[in-house]
């Protein structure tokens, strides 16, 4: 047998016993794959179909075509997803241990044909040659590596059937099928509503996905961030890790005295009060423990040092020069957003979402992706996306932010503005001095009478009275200091869209079905703030921001075909898994293995078990003996420290009433 195995991978061929590419391997032994398979996905169709017939009432069944395109598509979906995945990665895995074994035997023969020298002192030589002479330790990781690869593919691939089967039996899109459930803590906001030029077969749609600083794999820093602010952030970080070492130690030191481990809650205190033990607020004292990775001189080279220098004052031998080249070639400014970026577009390409037009603006920190170049919605195709990707820091948020609010205030103007013209249009339409038209007239006509009655009576007057209600949306309540700092503008925007379908109705209760040019004008007035403020409502919310990479989403998709969506929705989730580590609950975040389940003997040693000694660090050490007061010295002889009434110390009044 292996003798009639090809050279690969010198031989590429679709169906050649064990060639590269092939769907077929010489350690299968003859054995039918298609007949195989063909029974495996037959059996998991019928499943699947009698599922469905047995838990859909009969109403349903008899207005779905069951045994028709329903089972075809099952049929499909296992076809394609589970056959392809599972033939090609088996194959490739028998292909890779055959691979394996041949060069396994190859260095055995080779080994046998030194006839001149005895087995034994092969043995012996190969033996003293190192734990690397003849140890299977490759080829143990080749194969979990392949087989986890195997696993990983098959199960991202059983969940992408699973949603595609849950999308077919719900008949629709939703935001549930579109973001898998691990990624819709990211989600900012997502919105379906037709399209306006073509409601009934277009649906637009509007994703906004906020991915933390804290929840980013790869930190991004602006263009314009300063060496210093940098080089600090990165000694944190260090801290930090240090920090969390000693910890585990500590950790492992009461599992060794068989004491309990520390809480999730005692965890966080015990790293809140070692951090005095690696850092200080003095920034006078050069021997302050702050300036241990980093010395104080240095720090003052570096001070405002930011991304450029001007040339005039470039010295390639200065200190601040050759510091800042430093971090350049670690290029820990660009790193983050530049994977960020990379990530999208291979993701794309792979996915065989192709786009005419991309904009990245590096020093912003910005990228724009279009499938189509051109903006006018009148001459772009049904099928198509469009993406931002943007970093935002607190400071831009808060630009913003007011920005946002001025915005609105604008709205409101002119919104209340084209609501009083109409109702003012409205009133002096009314013809006819003592005529009823509505219930202010009634009122007014009334009011005389009314007024009467209430004086002998003694009650207020309506009229008197503070009139908070303007008869469109109930009474706000009034802002916290949380609701100030994050306003949604809910109430506001609900308001101010009522006031114009209230505007419209005036419009259309004074003018009827008469159209003259005043009807005209004030009608186009109304259609510009509606389609102008249902942008701006469409758009996202800053307050519902945080510091962060924002990745805002348009997409355009016809009902019944929906190919953008579904293959954006691959899109962004393989995105969040390449860029984001996810949400991380404390409790999970936390374990680690119990030094009771570590295995002691992987070593397979015959020497007596050392006990465990916890790691010693010298560089953290050092770090917490710097600026230790020497403690004073003994004292000799003997001495009266007996307090005496003379000793009291005064208490000076005038400094307790200043404290």
């Amino acid at each position: 047998m292996a003798g009639d195995l090809p050279k690969s991978p010198n031989v590429f061929h679709p169906t050649k016993p064990s060639a590269v590419g092939s769907r077929n391997s010489l350690a299968q032994e003859g054995r039918d794959q298609k007949a195989e398979y063909d029974q495996l996905i037959s059996e998991e169709a019928d499943k699947v179909v009698n599922t469905v017939k047995t838990r859909l009432p009969q109403e349903v069944l008899n207005e779905l075509d069951v045994m028709g395109g329903l089972k075809e598509k099952v049929y499909n979906y296992f076809n394609q997803n589970y056959q392809n995945m599972f033939n090609r990665y088996i194959v490739t895995t028998e292909d890779e241990m055959v691979k394996k074994v041949r060069q396994f035997v190859d260095k055995e023969e080779t080994k046998n044909l030194a006839r001149y020298s005895p087995k034994e002192m092969a043995e012996l030589l190969d033996q003293v040659g190192g734990a690397d002479k003849f140890n299977t330790g490759e080829i143990e990781k080749s194969m979990v590596n392949m087989y986890g690869h195997l696993q990983g593919h098959i199960q991202r691939g059983m969940n992408d059937l699973e949603n595609e089967t849950n999308s077919l039996l719900r008949q629709k899109t939703d935001v549930g099928a579109f973001i898998r459930g691990e990624n819709a803590y990211s989600v900012v906001k997502c919105s379906f509503k037709d399209n306006q030029l073509k409601p009934k077969t277009v649906t637009d749609v509007k994703l906004s996905i906020n991915i933390l600083d804290s929840e980013l794999i790869s930190p991004i820093f602006q263009y314009q961030s300063t060496v210093e602010g940098i080089i600090k952030d990165q000694i944190s970080k260090t801290i930090t890790d240090m920090i969390d070492r000693e910890i585990e130690v500590y950790q492992d030191q009461l599992v060794d005295e068989g004491k309990e481990e520390l809480s999730d809650t005692e965890l966080m205190f015990e790293r809140i009060k070692r951090v005095p033990e690696f850092t200080d607020d003095d920034k006078e004292s050069e021997d302050s423990r702050r300036y241990t990775f980093m010395a104080k001189t240095l720090v003052e080279k570096i001070e405002g040092l930011r991304a450029e220098i001007d040339p005039e004052e470039f010295d390639p031998q200065n200190v601040r020069e050759n510091i800042k080249r430093i971090i350049d070639m670690e290029n820990i400014r660009n790193r983050g957003f530049n994977t960020a970026v990379n990530n999208l577009t291979s993701i794309l390409d792979t996915s065989k979402m192709g786009y005419q037009y991309i904009e990245n603006l590096k020093n912003a920190r910005e990228l724009i992706v279009r499938e189509y170049e051109d903006v006018d919605p009148t001459r772009l195709p049904d099928e198509r996306y469009q993406m931002r990707l943007k970093f935002y820091d607190h400071g831009q948020l808060e630009t913003l932010r007011a920005a946002y609010d001025k915005q609105i205030e604008e709205y409101a103007k002119e919104i209340s503005h084209v609501y009083d013209v109409s109702v003012e249009i409205y009133e002096g339409s009314k013809k006819g001095y003592g005529q009823v038209h509505d219930f202010d007239d009634l009122s007014a006509k009334m009011k005389g009478r009314i007024t009467k009655r209430k004086e002998s009576t003694g009650d207020a007057l309506y009229y008197e009275q503070e009139k908070l209600w303007q008869e469109i949306m109930e009474l706000k309540a009034e802002d916290t200091d949380v609701e100030r700092l994050n306003q949604t503008y809910l109430y506001e925007k609900d308001l101010l869209k009522k006031m114009l379908r209230a505007a419209r109705e005036k419009v259309k209760i004074t003018f009827g079905y008469e159209n003259p040019k005043m009807r005209v004008v004030l009608d186009q007035r109304i259609d510009f703030l509606e389609r102008k403020f249902e942008a701006y409502d469409y758009a996202i919310n800053p307050y519902h921001i945080q510091p962060g990479l924002v990745l805002d989403v348009d997409i355009t998709s016809i009902k019944r075909k929906r190919y953008v969506l579904n293959a954006m929705a691959n899109v962004l989730n393989e995105f969040l898994n390449g860029v984001s580590k996810g949400f991380q609950d404390a409790a999970f975040a936390s374990f680690k293995r119990r030094r009771s389940t570590v295995r002691s003997d992987i070593n397979q040693s015959f020497s007596a078990e050392e006990p465990a000694m916890p790691v010693d660090n010298e560089y953290a050490d050092a770090i917490k003996s710097k600026s230790v007061k020497e403690a004073p010295a003994k004292p000799k002889g003997k001495a009266d420290v007996t307090p005496t009434r003379s000793r009291k110390r005064k208490v000076n009044l005038d400094e307790l009433s200043e404290m």
